[in-house]
C-alpha cells in the first residue's frame, strides 16, 4: 500500500505505545532521530498519523479507518492506471497500423484455430460482447456455452441477436433460454446477416469462408473502422429485434400458450412452433385462433402487440 517494512514498524510501535512520544519509539525501532522524524512525516502524509495538537504529540488514526483510505486511494490509483493504458493502447493500435495495416486482420483457419481464438477474445473481455447467432454451426455449442457462461460471471454484459431460423432447432432454442437464464440480453430477428462477434466495440470475429468439404475460416479484425462499423450494424440490428425470454407463469396464459406467443414474436414458422409444442400443424392454427379470439385480435400481428400490451412477452 506504499507503507515501507520500516514505516510499518514505526505506526505498528505507536499503535502499541501511544505515550511513548518520539524518544520511546525510536528506541523501540532502533531508529535515530532523523529516521524517526522522515518515517512520521511519510506516515502523516498517508494519513496513518493524526498531526500534533494543543492535546499533545503524534497520534494513530485507527487503522480500520485509516488503512482502508488507503486502499480506496490505491484503487482510485489503479484505475486512472487502467484507463491510461486503455489509452496508450489505442495509440499503439493506431500506430502499428500506420505502420503496416495487414495488422489489422488475422486469419484463423480451422476448428481448433477458430476455438481459440473465441476463447481467447472471451477470456479478454472487459465491457460488453455482442453476438449474432445463426445457422449452420461449425461445432458443437457446448464449448462456447461454457465461455458465455464464465463470461456472465464475471458481470461481463452479453447481448445476443438470434436468428429466428436458428431457434426452429429445440437445441439451440434451449440454449438460447438457458443463456437468458444465466443474464444474457437476448432477441430475435427473422435472420441475421452474419455470424459475428464484438468484443467491447474493439475486437471483433466473424466468417470468412465456408465449403462443403468442411473447410472453415474466420477473420478476426482489430479496432479500426471495421470495428466500429460492425458494432453499429449490430446495434441497428438489437433496436429491431424482439426481446427473447423463457416463458414464466402467468395467470392469464398457460406454459404452452406463453412459449406460443414468444414463439411467435420470433417470427418462427408454424411448422417449427408446432415441432416445438408436440402439436399438429391444425391443433397450433387452432390455439392460435383461439388466442386471437381472446385477445380480440384480427391478425397474428395484432395477436403480437396485444399480447406484448398485456405483459405475456
Amino acid at each position: 500500500m506504499g507503507v515501507s517494512a520500516f514505516e510499518e514498524m514505526v505506526y505498528r510501535s505507536i499503535l502499541h505505545q501511544p505515550d511513548a512520544g518520539a524518544a520511546g519509539w525510536a528506541l523501540m525501532t532502533r531508529a535515530t532521530p532523523a529516521q524517526l522524524r522522515e518515517a512520521c512525516n511519510r506516515l502523516l502524509t498517508l494519513g496513518l498519523l493524526q498531526p500534533p495538537d494543543s492535546m499533545g504529540g503524534l497520534r494513530a488514526v485507527d487503522p480500520r479507518v485509516a488503512i482502508r483510505a488507503l486502499i480506496r486511494r490505491r484503487e482510485t490509483e489503479s484505475e486512472l492506471l487502467a484507463a491510461t493504458a486503455e489509452e496508450m493502447a489505442t495509440a499503439y493500435e493506431a500506430g502499428l497500423l500506420r505502420e503496416e495495416p495487414t495488422r489489422l486482420i488475422e486469419v484463423a483457419s480451422g476448428e481448433g484455430a477458430i476455438a481459440a481464438r473465441l476463447e481467447e477474445m472471451y477470456a479478454r473481455a472487459e465491457h460488453e460482447v455482442c453476438l449474432f447467432d445463426t445457422p449452420p454451426y461449425l461445432a458443437p455449442p457446448a464449448p462456447q456455452v461454457d465461455l458465455q457462461a464464465d463470461l456472465l460471471k464475471r458481470g461481463i454484459v452479453s447481448r445476443g441477436v438470434y436468428a429466428a431460423s436458428g431457434l426452429e432447432d429445440p437445441n439451440t432454442l434451449s440454449r438460447a433460454w438457458k443463456m437468458v437464464e444465466l443474464g444474457e440480453q437476448a432477441r430475435v430477428l427473422p435472420s441475421v446477416p452474419l455470424k459475428l462477434l464484438v468484443v467491447d466495440g474493439r475486437r471483433a470475429m466473424l466468417p470468412l469462408t465456408s465449403s462443403a468439404a468442411g473447410g472453415y475460416c474466420a477473420v478476426v479484425v482489430w479496432h479500426s473502422a471495421v470495428t466500429e462499423a460492425l458494432q453499429k450494424l449490430f446495434e441497428l440490428a438489437w433496436q429491431q429485434a424482439t426481446p427473447l425470454g423463457r416463458p414464466e407463469g402467468n395467470g392469464e396464459l398457460s406454459e404452452d400458450e406463453q412459449t406460443l406467443t414468444r414463439l411467435l414474436a420470433a417470427g418462427m414458422k408454424d411448422e417449427a412452433v408446432a415441432r416445438h409444442l408436440g402439436v399438429s400443424l391444425r391443433t397450433l392454427r387452432r390455439r392460435v385462433s383461439d388466442l386471437q379470439e381472446r385477445l380480440g385480435a384480427a391478425s397474428r400481428f395484432q395477436l403480437g402487440l396485444r399480447a406484448a400490451q398485456r405483459g405475456w412477452l
